[in-house]
């Protein structure tokens, strides 16, 4: 794994990259429990002219276009939490042309700089929200954003929503870090992941868009891929009903016979069947080898 918490570089990179496709599946799901799905997730293109929403489940060349996908768990009272992640994704969508073309156009602007102005744009928008309406009043939203480059993924993050990377010759790694004190206290090797689950504090945020914080640090940080990793973004429903190793052998496990579930259906329905307390969703990413173009006749 290459990962850089901080480089101060644009998505442009020297040397031509290899051809790469990206191939992706999303779901989410509202659980056992809760009567709404506070979870958004997000999977688009974008190549500085304009944005275009993915289906769940597909495949496209990394050659012309950016990707980014996100998954956003709203918080608030009533239903102003499904509104926050709603809001998180919308902005992405209004806010990623301009990005692309400030970092396509070699203007000097890195990817820390376009991913930070973004997350403060949310979190502007979310705490005046909730300052302008009784009924938005506190709400707020995780959000972990993964931007697709050739050569790099570079991703921005706040809560405790997470993206893992599984590269092709190393285990699971969690690339973000959970915002709230249980959180740290995992990452300085206080507790174990037993521990963390069971802390009474552990949903407890630090860190979130809007939800009332007046100043936001996002988590920014780079990984570089190559053919054969695999990327999982999810919400923390996710990871209340599947530990670390059962993410990873999902993650390498081939489909059964006959079974046509898309990667991200059965991390989340196996989820939601051990747990099913919260709001659950994933996305996966695979980086694969562009297939050779045919030879001309």
């Amino acid at each position: 794994m290459s990962l850089a918490d901080s480089p101060n570089s644009g998505p442009e990179a020297g040397g031509t990259p290899p051809p790469l496709e990206l191939h992706w599946s999303g779901m989410t799901h509202v659980g056992k429990v809760r009567k709404n799905n506070e979870d958004t997730f997000l999977a688009l293109t974008v190549d500085g002219r304009e944005v275009r929403y993915l289906g769940k489940v597909g495949h496209a060349s990394l050659h012309a276009n950016d990707f980014v996908f996100a998954v956003s768990d709203g918080m608030g009272g009533a239903k102003s939490g499904e509104f926050a992640s709603r809001i998180a994704v919308d902005r992405i969508t209004r806010l990623f042309p301009r990005a692309f073309r400030l970092a396509a156009s070699g203007m000097g602007t890195g990817f820390a700089d376009i991913l930070t102005e973004l997350l403060g744009a949310i979190h502007h928008d979310l705490l005046k929200l909730g300052y302008s309406y009784e009924e938005c009043a506190g709400m707020g939203a995780t959000l972990s954003l993964g931007w697709f480059t050739p050569q790099w993924l570079y991703f921005g993050h706040l809560g405790d929503s997470r993206i893992y990377y599984l590269p092709s010759d190393g285990p699971l790694t969690q690339v973000t870090h959970d915002h709230s004190h249980v959180g740290w206290l995992r990452r300085q090797g206080r507790i174990n992941e037993r521990e963390a689950r069971t802390h009474p504090r552990r949903n407890a945020l630090q860190q979130a868009l809007g939800a009332g914080h007046q100043f936001i640090d996002p988590h920014l940080g780079a990984v570089a891929h190559r053919p054969g990793d695999r990327f999982l973004i999810c919400s923390d429903g996710l990871v209340d009903g599947l530990w670390d190793r059962q993410l990873e052998e999902i993650l390498r496990a081939p489909a059964a016979a006959g079974d046509a579930r898309s990667l991200a259906q059965r991390l989340v329905e196996q989820a939601v069947e051990n747990s099913g307390r919260d709001n659950t969703t994933a996305v996966v990413v695979d980086v694969v080898a562009a297939a050779s173009a045919p030879a001309p006749a």
